[in-house]
């Protein structure tokens, strides 16, 4: 494929030729054209990030994942336990879509909107350049001996990370317990939230340790969507590529002589800038995230030499080694099939999601009871009704079957926001009316003037002679 060592498999970009030590990434920034679109989408999904906690849509935050609570909010729609069904086949369809998008488009996704990746180069990068300057000005700081300078440096740096993981770690955990709760924790005495102080306190070391210390190694290590690579990628994915028959044999340009050559001038730049430390043109990697670091550093180099820019670019395989455009495959059909089937029947649930979701069943160990002096005949039920909405919801049971009448033991007539409450009732039909042993009737929840949910039972009788 190229004339790389074939065996850079054996060795991680990570660990030093030894094994018995961490090697220690210094990219290096450049600021071409893909790196402004990045820093224009890491920009966008901070701003959300940060702001989704303390937005309002229908009186609630606008994502909340309070487990504690078992409560679930996405743009102002709750979804409570009785809902768990919708979470999972959400989730369901977000994982179909993941893989769908990784089998066309490779692990964009890292490189271009995962947190880790964002905070990482567009936040805590940043910071270590502004302070300690370039990759080559940080090397040397770090290998240089403590002094003053090296110390005040260090000392700016790591307290500007605990700030910022302090922070991320308050956003991080308002998306748990809600932003209201966090202010709470924030305005009030610690001593009244030691649960919500120690949680704090973790979050914060956790994000430091990554950003300070794991960085690359959380994509390249910890995070299993870069293990599904192998089993998700093919020769048919456009991924961040080398185009091995334009660039090899790669070498120095030499303009007193003409050559055989290919156009890449072996500069190492791809590999200076990537912040995993790998030779991209080696070929498809594990640690590759897609950042296209390389693609802006090759083009830079391109064009100064005069050359066709994109010899690093999004490309399949298939296409570098025969020249064959992108098509859509069986696999690829497959998989958009089955995100279609799913998308639609996640659709029709949310839609047709009733605002109280009520289960009714027979009182257990009854059957029917006889009045013969009404000449009716009767049922003892039991109905729970969940409010889903965050306003308290005034409430009536009708039953379609106007022969039908309802004698309450317990009633109730109002549901909080989010609670759920019971009655006992029972179901009295004449017995004249009865025309086999077990018949469905069905019931109105009457809301707000309009039906809020339909529910059935069986509804068991002697049948008339």
């Amino acid at each position: 494929m190229s004339q790389s060592p074939l065996n850079f498999r054996d060795q991680l970009p990570s660990i030093t030729q030894d094994g018995n030590k961490r090697q220690w990434m210094y990219p290096k920034l450049i600021k071409g054209k893909l790196y402004r679109y990045r820093s224009a989408v890491s920009y966008f999904f901070l701003g959300l990030l940060f702001a989704a906690p303390f937005l309002k849509l229908n009186g609630e935050q606008l994502v909340l994942l309070n487990v504690l609570e078992r409560k679930f909010v996405f743009f102002g729609v709750i979804f409570w336990p009785q809902d768990f069904y919708l979470f999972v086949l959400a989730l369901l369809t977000f994982m179909v879509f993941i893989v769908l998008f990784t089998v066309v488009f490779g692990r964009v996704f890292c490189g271009w909107a995962c947190p880790q990746t964002i905070f990482m180069e567009m936040v805590f990068r940043k910071i270590e350049t502004w302070i300690e300057g370039d990759s080559k000005k940080q090397k040397l700081l770090d290998q240089a001996p403590v002094s003053a300078e090296k110390f005040f440096k260090k000392l700016i740096k790591h307290f500007l990370f605990l700030t910022i993981s302090f922070l991320i770690a308050n956003i991080f955990l308002s998306y748990l317990i809600g932003s209201d709760t966090l202010l709470k924790i924030i305005t009030e005495p610690v001593s009244q939230h030691i649960s919500g102080f120690i949680a704090i306190s973790v979050f914060t070391f956790v994000f430091y340790l990554v950003f300070s210390r794991m960085r690359e190694l959380v994509c390249t290590v910890a995070c299993p969507y870069g293990r599904l690579q192998g089993v998700l990628l093919d020769n048919k994915t456009i991924l961040v590529a080398y185009d091995y028959q334009r660039g090899e044999p790669r070498g120095k340009i030499n303009k007193a002589e003409q050559s055989a050559k290919g156009d890449c001038t072996d500069c190492g730049l791809c590999v200076q800038v990537c912040p995993t430390g790998i030779d991209i043109r080696n070929g498809t990697q594990l640690e590759c995230v897609n950042c296209t670091a390389c693609i802006d550093a090759c083009d830079m180099v391109m064009e100064k030499t005069g050359r066709p820019l994109r010899l690093i670019g999004f490309k399949s395989e298939d296409e570098i080694a025969s020249a064959t455009p992108f098509k859509l495959n069986r696999r690829i059909y497959a998989y958009a099939a089955v995100l279609f089937v799913l998308t639609t029947v996640l659709s029709v649930l949310l839609f047709s999601r009733s605002d109280i979701k009520t289960t009714i069943l027979r009182a257990g160990g009854t059957l029917y009871q006889l009045r013969e002096k009404e000449a009716e005949v009767s049922n003892l039920y039991n109905v729970e009704m969940v409010n889903k909405t965050t306003r308290a919801i005034d409430f009536k049971l009708k039953a379609d079957d106007p022969a039908i009448r309802i004698q309450y033991i317990q009633q109730e007539t109002k549901i909080g926001p989010g609670a759920s409450t019971r009655m006992t009732f029972f179901v009295i039909m004449p017995q004249n009316h009865v025309n086999s042993y077990k018949s469905k009737i069905t019931f109105s929840l009457m809301a707000e003037g309009k039906t809020a949910d339909r529910f059935e039972t069986t509804f068991i009788a002697p049948i008339n002679d």
